[in-house]
């Protein structure tokens, strides 16, 4: 007998340089961050990934954690400023019905182990421990549409932040592994902050590769004030 939706389990689980919420992309492939994908003992079988390696791109439908159990028939989404009410499923907020995600992500290499296979993947908007449900090839012939319409996203003039690094953190960032810094500059080039805090002369700090990140925003320009290693 076939499993139900509702008793689904993982088949995998990433391991991400997102530990929290704050801070991760808004959507996939925004940012060339590299994670992992580690399959639980009754997957990690290599015929299971076998002739994964030639796709470029895979999805990765998976669980949406902490969100709570109520969910609204309209959301406020960040990229409108957090002001504006559009249907849930108009949106691709993370109280649903269903908690579930979709995500396309590079499939940079498929690494063997004793314990099974692990895919490395880039672009990955997933915190750190999500379950995944499922793996599937992305395939452009028929996943990808150019002239696709993209509803109330087409009338937002898409805006990315200047970075700066400022005198008292630039050792830090230097130390940094060229990886993480490329990581680092992409996820604060789309204002990580919450759409409500946006207007607010604040320091923000979030939590990426092990390591924390004060920042702050005055006129399009996000400066890095402070970069501390986690222990």
């Amino acid at each position: 007998m076939r499993a139900t939706i509702t008793d689904m389990e993982p088949i995998a689980y990433i391991e991400a340089p997102f530990p929290q919420k704050f801070g991760i992309p808004r959507q996939s492939g925004l940012a060339d961050t590299l994670a992992c994908i580690r399959f639980e003992p009754k997957y990690a079988d290599a015929d299971a990934v076998k002739g994964l390696d030639g796709f470029s791109h895979i999805w990765l439908i998976w669980e949406f954690q902490d969100t709570g159990d109520e969910w609204s028939p309209t959301v406020r989404p960040p990229l409108l400023g957090g002001n504006k009410h559009m249907g849930v499923f108009a949106t691709r907020s993370p109280f649903r019905p269903n908690p579930i995600g979709l995500s396309s992500v590079v499939l940079d290499r498929i690494e063997y182990t004793d314990e099974g296979p692990i895919l490395y993947v880039r672009g990955a908007d997933l915190r750190d421990g999500t379950p995944i449900l499922d793996i599937k090839p992305y395939l452009a012939y028929t996943d990808s549409h150019p002239d696709a319409l993209g509803g109330f996203t087409d009338e937002v003039e898409w805006q990315t932040l200047d970075i700066l690094i400022d005198e008292g953190a630039a050792d830090a960032f230097a130390e940094l592994a060229e990886d993480t810094r490329d990581g680092l500059l992409q996820i604060l080039a789309q204002d990580p902050r919450p759409a409500r805090q946006r207007n607010l002369s604040k320091d923000f700090t979030i939590t990426y590769a092990n390591i924390n990140v004060t920042f702050r925003v005055e006129e399009g320009v996000a400066t890095i004030t402070r970069i501390e290693a986690l222990s």
